[in-house]
């Protein structure tokens, strides 16, 4: 069961589209919404860059400017949510209010992001985050620390993002304990798919064909409608040939990482260059 969700509130232009995602999470689970901005700490910041710099900057000045800039970026972060929880008719809430409906909360802290994130990423059943476009929104190296650091699951939704989950859900399977453990988290989500396929992707050295069919198996025994495939790997690489598969299904996309380095290089590496970046169309659901 989903019943708490964490989602970064950075006062950037992506912030609704990622607050709209979150809220079609929320419904079937009436699940709470607790809405975090971390203020960047003016102070700190200004000591580093002027000691990145040389101690060429003068960091009085500078403190002011990185005060006014902080105060900018909560004031559009505060607007935007009380914006869209008065559109959505959310109730502000920081207890359970014992009603079936999503509620929101409102969380202000000051210091690093990525820090903050997963701090209190860990406490959530899910965290939300959307892509970063141009420097808008949360930072890549914010997303993977949230993910590698909380132990939760981490919901990237498309560009455009969602007004309901997939009723499709495509399972990046590969017989690891971190996909295991993704498969675990998603639990909830895939009790409310249609249609779920368990796509492994073939490569040099595997010793089975049939790894997904054992999940696939076990999976039905939850009543769930399931099926397993075995693809052949594009010009590109495993990654890609998943995030396309996920694509042409309109599928929300579940995977696991299998450690630090080939987590990197799937996630941070092939992964993200597609699903953060070019294939913008595909939600993923992302377990460490």
């Amino acid at each position: 069961m989903i019943k708490t969700i964490l989602v970064p509130a950075t006062g950037s232009a992506s912030d609704s589209v990622v607050f709209g995602s979150a809220l079609a999470v929320a419904r079937p689970f009436s699940a709470h919404l607790e809405f975090l901005h971390v203020r960047t700490d003016a102070a700190s910041m200004a000591v580093t860059m002027s000691s990145e710099g040389g101690g060429s900057v003068m960091v009085g000045g500078l403190v002011e400017r990185l005060d006014e800039e902080a105060d900018l970026r909560e004031k559009r972060a505060r607007a935007l949510f009380d914006r869209f929880c008065a559109g959505e008719g959310l109730a502000i809430a920081d207890a359970p209010p014992g009603q079936a409906a999503p509620t929101a909360q409102w969380t202000q802290l000051v210091g690093a992001e990525a820090f903050w994130l997963t701090e209190h990423g860990r406490a959530a059943d899910l965290i939300v985050i959307g892509r970063s476009t141009d420097g808008d929104g949360v930072a890549p190296e914010t997303i993977e620390t949230a993910l590698l650091g909380s132990g939760r699951p981490v919901l990237i939704p498309p560009m455009a993002g969602m007004t309901a989950l997939p009723e499709t859900i495509v399972i990046a399977w590969k017989a690891t304990r971190e996909a295991a453990h993704a498969v675990t988290a998603a639990l909830p989500i895939l009790q409310l798919a249609k249609e779920i396929r368990i796509l492994t992707v073939a490569e040099e050295g595997d010793l089975s064909s049939e790894e997904g069919t054992q999940l696939m198996t076990n999976l039905r025994w939850g009543g769930l409608r399931v099926s397993a495939e075995r693809l052949q790997p594009d010009e590109h690489s495993p990654a890609d040939t998943l995030v396309h598969a996920a694509a042409a299904s309109r599928a929300l996309l579940v995977m696991g990482g299998y450690g630090h380095n080939r987590l990197r290089e799937w996630i941070f590496g092939g992964f993200t260059r597609h699903v953060l970046q070019t294939a913008a169309e595909v939600p993923a659901l992302i377990v460490h």
